[in-house]
C-alpha cells in the first residue's frame, strides 16, 4: 500500500510540476475539437456570469433559495423587479431553468461548469 501510495504522490508531482502545452498534451475526450472551434458563441453565456449580483443569485440558489421571495431577503440583490431582470439574463443563457412556476434550479450540468469556472478563478 505505502509503495501504491509512493507512486502516486510521484505522479501528481510529476502532473502539477509540468509546463502545460495543450498542443503537446492530449485533450480530454469529447473536448478534442476545442481549440478548432469558435469560442466567440460561448461569450454570451460567459458574460451572463460578469455581474457580481447574478453570481450571488447563483450561489444562493445552489443554497436553496430558488424563489424570487427567498431571493429578495438577501441583501444587494435589490428590488425584485432588479432580480426578475437577472434571473431572465441567467435563464437566456442556461445558467438557471425553472423546473416549477416561480422556482429557479441551476441545471446539474451546469452546476459541474460554474464549479469549474470558479475554481479556475481561484489565486
Amino acid at each position: 500500500m505505502d509503495n501504491r501510495l509512493a507512486e502516486l504522490e510521484r505522479r501528481v508531482a510529476a502532473l502539477e510540476s509540468a509546463r502545460f502545452d495543450p498542443r503537446q498534451r492530449p485533450a480530454p475526450a469529447g473536448d478534442a475539437d476545442i481549440l478548432e472551434t469558435d469560442w466567440t458563441s460561448r461569450a454570451p453565456a460567459l458574460a451572463a456570469l460578469g455581474h457580481p449580483v447574478r453570481l450571488t443569485l447563483l450561489r444562493e440558489i445552489l443554497q436553496g433559495r430558488t424563489t424570487v421571495s427567498a431571493l429578495s431577503e438577501v441583501e444587494g440583490l435589490g428590488t425584485s423587479g432588479q432580480i426578475y431582470h437577472h434571473l431572465r439574463q441567467l435563464t437566456a443563457e442556461n445558467w438557471l431553468h425553472t423546473p416549477s412556476r416561480g422556482v429557479f434550479a441551476v441545471p446539474p450540468t451546469r452546476v459541474v461548469a460554474l464549479r469549474a469556472i470558479l475554481v479556475a478563478l481561484e489565486r
